[in-house]
C-alpha cells in the first residue's frame, strides 16, 4: 500500500521507470533494476552524482524537495536523482542510509560526501566543492 500512496502522491508517471521532471531535472526512480541499470551506465563517468534517499512520509525531505529541484536546476553539471527508501530499501541499505532524508554525493561510483539530515546550505557548499 506504501508504494501505492507514494505514486498517488508524487503524481503522474510511468510505474516501475525512471522519470525527469522538466522542471525540476531531477531523476527519480521505482524500481531496483531501473535503477541499477541507470548507476551502472554512469559510474565511470566523472560527473558528480547526488542521491536524495526520501520517504513519501518525511516531513524533512518535502522541506528539502524544494532546495533539491532548485540545485538541480542551477547545477546542470550535476546528476540529481531522487530515490524513496520504502520503493527500493536495497538500494538505501546498499549504501549505509540510516536516516532520511539522506544525500549521498558518488563521483564514478564512489561516495565522495554526504549530508545527513535537512541542511540545504551545507549540501549546496558540498555539491558546489564537489562538482569540478
Amino acid at each position: 500500500m506504501g508504494s501505492f500512496l507514494s505514486s498517488l502522491l508524487s503524481g503522474p508517471g510511468p510505474e516501475d521507470s525512471s522519470s525527469s521532471s522538466e522542471s525540476s531535472g531531477v531523476l527519480t526512480f521505482h524500481s531496483a533494476p531501473r535503477w541499477q541499470l541507470h548507476f551502472n551506465s554512469v559510474k565511470e563517468t566523472p560527473k558528480l552524482m547526488v542521491i536524495d534517499f526520501s520517504a513519501s512520509w518525511c516531513g524533512p525531505c518535502k522541506f528539502m524537495e524544494p532546495a533539491l529541484n532548485d540545485m538541480a536546476n542551477r547545477f546542470t553539471d550535476v546528476e540529481f536523482v531522487k530515490l524513496d527508501v520504502d520503493e527500493l530499501p536495497d538500494v538505501a541499505q546498499e549504501f549505509g542510509v540510516q536516516a532520511m532524508p539522506t544525500f549521498v554525493l558518488l563521483k564514478k561510483g564512489k561516495e565522495v560526501d554526504r549530508v545527513v539530515g535537512a541542511q540545504k546550505n551545507e549540501l549546496e557548499k558540498k555539491v558546489d566543492k564537489h562538482r569540478s
